[in-house]
C-alpha cells in the first residue's frame, strides 16, 4: 500500500523543453542529482513523465521521447532519488501539449469566437496549446497515464496538469451538446457542457491512474482550488496549493486557501517558486528570507511544503537553488514534529463567494473573488482566527459567520443559518449578502431596505465607538450602498449623499462631489441582537481600494459582535500573521506568529514590440519582494484558552512565562524574527 501522507519538505521539478534544445539529460550525474537534493534538505520531488511540449523523458509506446534524449531520464532520477529516501511523485502534462496539437489539430479547444484556445491563440507566437477532453486526445491521454504507471510502478503518486475545460466550441463539443439539447450559443450551456466534459476527464483519468495500484496518490492541477467545488474531491487523494506569491497569485492567495482546504478531510502541501518570477524563468532566484517566510506560513495554517523549480535541459541540477531552497528547508525539518497532524482553531466562519456563485459564469475561471480576498485581508491583518467555508461546511462550532458582500442565501443555507442564530450563533452580513430577490433581508436584520442608492460613491459616518481613529467626519464609500431604514434594531452609523453624482454638465473638484452637511436619512449599519448587516459592500471595498479606514471600521463591527467570544487578541502589527492549531496526539496547541516585510519592487513594463521586439520576456508587473526579514519586538499576546498549563518556544525548549489573565493567559514575547511557534501544553 502506498504511503499517502505527504511529506514536509517537497520540489515540483519543472521540465518542459522544446524539440530544439540538443543533449536533453547529457549532464545529469547521479550523485550530483542527490548532493542537490541533500543541499536542499529536500525528501520529495516531482519528476516528469511528459511536459507541456509534449515530449516525454523516457522509452513510450503511447507518446513521444523528447528527440534529443537518448536515455530513461525519468528511471535514473527515480533510481538516485530511493537511495537516499526521497520520494517521487510523476508528473504529466494534460491540458496542454503541443505534440499532440500539432499532431491532431482537430483535438484542440476551440473558443465561441471560433479561435484556437491555450497560452497563445496565433500559429505564429510561442506558447502551449490548450486541448479538448472531449476528443479522442482523452484516449491518448489516458493511454500515456496506465503507460507511465505500469512503467514506473514505484512512483509516489500521478501529477497531472493544466487541468481545464473551457467553454469549447470544437466539433465535438458541438456534436456533443447537440445531442443533449444543450444550446452552445448560450454561455450557461457552454459551461454545463465544460462541467460534464471535465467530470468524463476526473473519472477516466484517475482510473487510469489506479490501474495498477487501487493505492496510486493522484493530484490534478488547476492553478487553484475553488471554494465549493466539491464535486470532484473524490478523484483527489491530497491537494496541493499552488500559490507563487510573486508570480501574480499575492501573499494572500495561500492562506486563504489553507483556511478553506484544511476542513476537507485531505491532506494537502503549499506549493511557492524558487522564482523571482514564475515557472518558467530560467536563472531567477527569490531572496532565501522570501522562501524562509513562505514556508513558515505554510507551516503555521496548517500545510506541507512545496517549492517549485525547473531542471535546465542538459539534467545538471541548479545548485544554487537548492542552496536558496535548503536555507528554508533546513528550518521547516526542524518544526516538523509540531506541525504533524493539527487542526485550525477558529472563532470567525467566513461563507466563501467564489463557492456561493460556484457556477456563475461571471465568476467561473478567476483565481479569486474579490469579496473572499478583501474579507480575508481584513481577518488577516486584524488577527482573527478564522477559516473559509463552503455551504457544506460545519457552521455550528464558530462563534461568528460572515457572509460577505455578494452571498445568495437560498432555502437549505437559510435554514441552517437560522438553526444556528437559534443556537446563540452571530451573524455579519454586507451589501447584497442575505437579501431575497423582492430585495428585503432575509434574517430579522432589525430594518428595512429599499433599493440601491442613486448615488456612487456616498460617505458613511459610523457611531462614535465604531469610528476609526481621529476620524468623526464621513468616509467616503467607492460603491453604491443599499438604502437601509432602521426599524427595531440600531443604527451603526448614517449615510451622507453627495450633492450629485459627477458628470460632463456638473461635478467639483478632482474626484468626486463632497458629501451633503446633514445626513441622509438612511443608515449605514444595522444591529439586532446577534446580526449586524452593513449597507455598503465593504469587504470589496476594501480589496479595491485597501484604506485603513475601511479595515479598522469593518475590524470594529466584528468586535462588537464577537465581545468575549474573540479567542486571541494581540498587539502584533497588521503586516504580522497568526494562527493557532491544536495537535491532539499531543495534547497541545501551537500559536504561530509570522511576520516579513514586503517591498513593492519593479514597475509596469511592455517588455515586446519597440526595441524588444524579439524578447522572450513577458511584459512586466510591480513584484512584492521579501528580502532582510526584521526583528518584532515586545509582542503580547492574550488567549481566551483555560487549560494552558505551560509554555516553551519551539524548536529549543525555552519556557515562556505565561500571565494568568481571566478565562486564558497572556504570553510576552521579547523578540522574534520571522516565525515564531509557541507551543501551549495544556494542564
Amino acid at each position: 500500500m502506498k504511503q499517502k501522507s505527504l511529506r514536509f519538505r517537497q520540489v515540483h521539478l519543472d521540465f518542459h523543453t522544446g524539440p530544439e534544445i540538443p543533449a536533453i539529460g547529457a549532464r545529469f550525474e547521479k550523485r550530483q542529482f542527490q548532493e542537490a537534493l541533500q543541499v536542499g534538505h529536500v525528501d520529495s520531488i516531482t519528476c516528469f513523465s511528459s511536459g507541456h511540449h509534449g515530449w516525454s523523458y523516457h522509452p513510450t509506446d503511447m507518446g513521444k521521447m523528447h528527440p534529443n534524449l537518448t536515455f530513461d531520464l525519468l528511471a535514473a532520477q527515480m533510481e538516485a532519488c530511493r537511495e537516499i529516501d526521497v520520494r517521487v511523485p510523476v508528473y504529466l502534462t494534460a491540458g496542454v501539449d503541443n505534440v499532440a496539437a500539432e499532431a491532431h489539430p482537430e483535438w484542440r479547444e476551440v473558443g465561441p469566437d471560433g479561435a484556437f484556445q491555450g497560452w497563445t491563440t496565433s500559429p505564429i507566437k510561442p506558447g502551449f496549446k490548450t486541448l479538448c477532453f472531449n476528443t479522442p486526445y482523452l484516449d491518448y491521454l489516458v493511454a500515456k497515464i496506465e503507460e507511465a504507471v505500469t512503467r514506473y510502478p514505484e512512483a509516489d503518486g500521478i501529477f497531472l496538469d493544466i487541468i481545464h475545460q473551457g467553454q469549447c466550441c470544437c466539433e465535438s463539443c458541438l456534436a456533443r451538446m447537440q445531442e443533449r439539447g444543450l444550446d452552445p450559443a448560450d454561455e450557461a450551456d457552454r459551461l454545463t457542457n465544460a462541467n460534464e466534459v471535465l467530470l468524463e476527464y476526473f473519472k477516466r483519468s484517475t482510473a487510469a491512474c489506479k490501474v495498477n495500484d487501487a493505492d496510486m496518490p493522484v493530484f490534478h492541477n488547476s492553478g487553484h482550488v475553488t471554494p465549493g467545488n466539491r464535486s470532484i474531491l473524490n478523484y483527489f487523494s491530497h491537494l496541493e496549493l499552488e500559490s507563487l506569491p510573486t508570480g501574480g497569485w499575492g501573499y494572500d492567495h495561500f492562506p486563504f486557501s489553507a483556511k478553506y482546504v484544511a476542513n476537507l478531510g485531505l491532506d494537502f502541501l503549499g506549493m511557492t517558486g524558487k522564482f523571482h518570477t514564475t515557472w518558467g524563468e530560467f536563472g531567477g532566484y527569490k531572496h532565501p528570507n522570501a522562501l524562509r517566510y513562505e514556508c513558515a506560513a505554510m507551516l503555521a495554517f496548517g500545510s506541507k511544503c512545496s517549492v517549485g523549480d525547473q531542471l535546465p535541459p542538459s539534467g545538471q541540477a541548479d545548485l544554487s537553488t537548492y542552496r536558496v531552497i535548503g536555507a528554508a528547508y533546513a528550518e521547516v525539518e526542524e518544526k516538523e514534529p509540531w506541525c504533524r497532524e493539527v487542526t485550525s482553531v477558529a472563532d470567525i466562519g467566513l461563507l466563501s463567494s467564489a463557492a456561493n456563485h460556484l457556477n456563475d459564469p461571471a465568476y467561473v475561471g478567476s483565481r479569486e473573488s474579490r469579496a473572499d480576498t478583501g474579507a480575508s485581508r481584513v481577518l488577516l491583518e486584524g488577527h482573527y482566527l478564522f477559516d473559509v467555508l463552503d455551504e457544506e461546511s460545519e457552521i455550528s462550532g464558530y462563534r461568528l459567520i460572515i457572509l460577505p458582500d455578494d452571498i445568495a442565501v437560498n432555502g437549505a443555507l437559510k435554514s441552517r443559518l437560522d438553526s444556528y442564530l437559534a443556537e446563540g450563533g452571530k451573524l455579519l452580513l454586507s451589501g447584497s449578502s442575505g437579501v431575497g430577490p423582492d430585495g428585503e433581508p432575509l434574517f430579522d436584520i432589525g430594518g428595512t431596505l429599499g433599493g440601491q442608492s442613486p448615488y456612487s460613491p456616498d460617505f458613511f459616518r459610523p457611531i462614535e465607538s465604531l469610528q476609526p481613529e481621529l476620524i468623526d467626519t464621513p468616509i467616503v464609500a467607492y460603491l453604491p450602498s443599499t438604502r437601509l431604514t432602521v426599524t427595531t434594531g440600531e443604527s451603526i452609523g448614517d449615510v451622507y449623499d453627495p450633492y450629485f453624482n459627477r458628470s460632463w454638465d456638473h461635478f467639483c473638484s478632482h474626484q468626486h462631489t463632497p458629501y451633503q452637511p446633514e445626513p441622509s436619512g438612511y443608515s449605514a449599519g444595522v444591529r439586532n441582537g446577534n446580526i449586524v448587516y452593513l449597507a455598503h459592500p465593504m469587504f470589496t471595498i476594501y480589496y479595491a481600494y485597501g484604506a485603513v479606514a475601511y479595515r479598522a471600521y469593518i475590524s470594529s463591527v466584528i468586535d462588537l459582535l464577537l465581545g468575549t467570544d474573540r479567542r486571541l487578541v494581540t498587539t502584533l502589527p497588521s503586516a504580522a500573521r497568526v494562527s493557532l492549531m491544536d495537535q491532539p496526539s499531543k495534547d497541545r496547541s501551537i500559536l504561530h506568529l509570522l511576520y516579513a516585510t514586503k517591498s513593492t519592487r519593479g514597475a509596469a513594463m511592455q517588455m515586446t514590440g519597440g526595441n524588444n521586439q524579439n524578447s522572450g520576456a513577458r511584459d512586466t508587473q510591480p513584484i512584492e519582494v521579501i528580502e532582510e526579514l526584521l526583528p518584532l519586538h515586545n509582542v503580547d499576546v492574550t488567549l481566551r484558552i483555560p487549560d494552558v498549563a505551560s509554555a516553551t518556544l519551539e524548536p529549543g525548549g525555552r519556557s515562556v512565562e505565561l500571565e494568568r489573565v481571566e478565562d486564558g493567559v497572556r504570553i510576552h514575547i521579547d523578540q522574534f524574527t520571522c516565525h515564531e511557534m509557541i507551543v501551549l501544553n495544556r494542564g
